[in-house]
């Protein structure tokens, strides 16, 4: 293993990245800082020129080729950061570049890549889709894989990040944070610390939807996740399966792994906003999140790094993370409350509450003599949430806690104001979409006319997959047929049937 951290640090100290990348600041973050009780620093990432760190590991590729290979072109498949890198790196290099995305992928993307000079093939919905047919066109055309984290010279450009900031701060540092999707960045940034900084620890972040590192950790070995239980809310990460180089290096050279939340993402965004004033993509928010909830339970004092490693958010998530936010930050809480059904009963509710803000109330009117209520409060820390609960309960009111509840928080609150009528079975679906034209009408088409929707409610996060929630009129035998139809449409879902937010106020 010393034979391969050598040969890793000479990569990274021969690496090829200036051409098109800059050395990034070091930035503190004050406001943060202040709050945790620790010195938190970013490193700024998302200024390199496709505002994200992908464009090393892809130039040094690139560069490296031979004259042969340039002349054949290179090809990839990605839908997002590692694309605008190829197409970068293939500009400066007079390299013919095709990149495979898939149908889904929103414009704003397709437009950068093919600004800077690449094709764009279409093809499929998942990445495993848009990557077999680029392998395909790869070993028919004699095109050069350009990957986007498991190659030791991709590994080496990304690499130069850990360079970087040593020589940025040269003093006692106690960890960095690296956002963790094949392992690329982790298993560069690990390589080269830990040779010349050995006491400073290398920690990796994941989303808590595609912790393939993790499970990785937990097995001995690297760990295919399957496709069906990937969140794909932080896309930059979401990654099933690290690479074969990425494992070797950061199973020996990372420290520690932290998974965070979609919810503590969101919060770590609003982080980096309102103390550098960027809009960090989820993934390039993702070490901040980690290093948020590792400095939970650590000395204050500590000197610690977080890589912003990403800033391609489309414009309109951002409606999806400042909904999320204040939950992720603990600063809110999200219940579904039973009031009694009688003139004064809000009025005594509020009373309860005494100081406490309330963030939303949606009203609806249950059965006789009691009433529905979908409220969020505000609320100062993590641990005021059982505190709120145990309060209302003890002044006799039943109580749900929803605040981690998915279906909830995406759906339900949008929807608080309709029941189901008693006499009809129905079953409550949650689904993922692909983003394109065609989506709805392929589901439509795959179910027939056998099951009738009485509940659809479909919201767009500006991302490459909508997300739904579908309820169907069915009968208990017909329930095993229903399923087999939803299997058949491909695309993802989970049963919420059961789920206490849909009982509480659509069921």
């Amino acid at each position: 293993m010393l034979i391969m951290l050598e040969q890793t640090v000479k990569r990274i100290l021969e690496a090829k990245v200036y051409d098109v990348a800059q050395e990034t600041p070091l930035s503190p973050a004050p406001f943060l800082s202040s709050r945790l009780g620790q010195e938190v620093w970013l490193k700024r990432e998302d200024l390199q020129p496709i505002f994200s760190f992908k464009v090393r590991g892809a130039y040094n590729m690139m560069a490296n080729l031979s004259p042969a290979a340039r002349q054949c072109g290179v090809i990839t498949a990605s839908a997002g950061n590692h694309a605008q890198g190829v197409a970068l790196a293939a500009a400066k290099l007079g390299i013919k570049a095709t990149i495979v995305m898939g149908t889904n992928t929103p414009d704003i993307k397709i437009r950068a890549v093919r600004a800077r000079g690449a094709q764009v093939v279409l093809q499929g919905d998942s990445f495993d889709e848009a990557r077999t047919y680029a392998e395909r066109r790869m070993r028919e055309e004699g095109l050069t894989w350009v990957p986007p984290y498991d190659h030791p010279l991709v590994i080496a450009g990304q690499g130069t990040v850990g360079m970087e900031l040593l020589r940025q701060h040269p003093g006692p540092l106690d960890a960095i944070f690296v956002p963790v999707g094949g392992g690329g960045l982790l298993a560069g940034i690990a390589a080269y610390v830990k040779y010349l900084r050995p006491e400073i620890k290398v920690i990796g972040v994941e989303s808590e939807g595609s912790a393939c590192f993790a499970a990785a950790r937990r097995a001995g070995r690297r760990v295919r996740l399957p496709f069906e239980s990937l969140d794909l809310f932080a896309d930059g990460v979401a990654v099933a399966q690290m690479g074969e180089h990425t494992w070797k290096l950061a199973r020996r050279y990372v420290d520690d792994v932290v998974t965070v939340s979609t919810d503590e993402i969101c919060a770590a965004i609003k982080d980096v906003f309102e103390d550098t004033r960027s809009l960090a993509e989820p993934a390039g928010a993702l070490a901040l999140a980690g290093l948020k909830k590792w400095a939970e339970s650590a000395p204050p004092g500590q000197r610690l790094i977080a890589i912003h490693s990403g800033a391609n958010v489309n414009f309109d998530r951002l409606r999806h993370v400042a909904e999320r936010a204040e939950v992720g930050e603990a600063r809110e809480a999200i219940l579904s409350v039973t009031l009694p059904e009688r003139p004064g009963a809000f009025r005594r509710f509020a009373k309860v509450l005494g100081k406490r803000a309330v963030t939303e109330f949606n009203y609806r009117y249950a059965q006789a003599g009691s009433a529905q209520v979908f409220v969020g409060l505000k609320t100062a820390e993590r641990s005021d949430r059982p505190a709120l609960v145990a309060q209302l309960q003890g002044a006799g009111y039943p109580v749900a806690d929803l605040t981690d509840n998915e279906m909830a928080k995406v759906h339900v609150r949008h929807l608080v104001g309709g029941h189901r009528a008693e006499q009809i079975p129905e079953y409550l679906f949650r689904f993922e979409f692909p983003e394109r034209p065609g989506a709805l009408g392929q589901f439509l088409g795959v179910l027939g006319t056998r099951f009738n929707i009485s509940l659809f409610h479909y919201r767009n996060h500006g991302a490459a997959w909508g997300r739904v929630l579908v309820a169907f009129q069915a009968s208990e035998r017909d329930r095993k047929a229903l399923l087999a139809a939803l299997h058949a449409t491909g695309y993802r879902f989970w049963e919420e049937s059961h789920n206490p937010a849909y009982e509480a106020f659509l069921a």
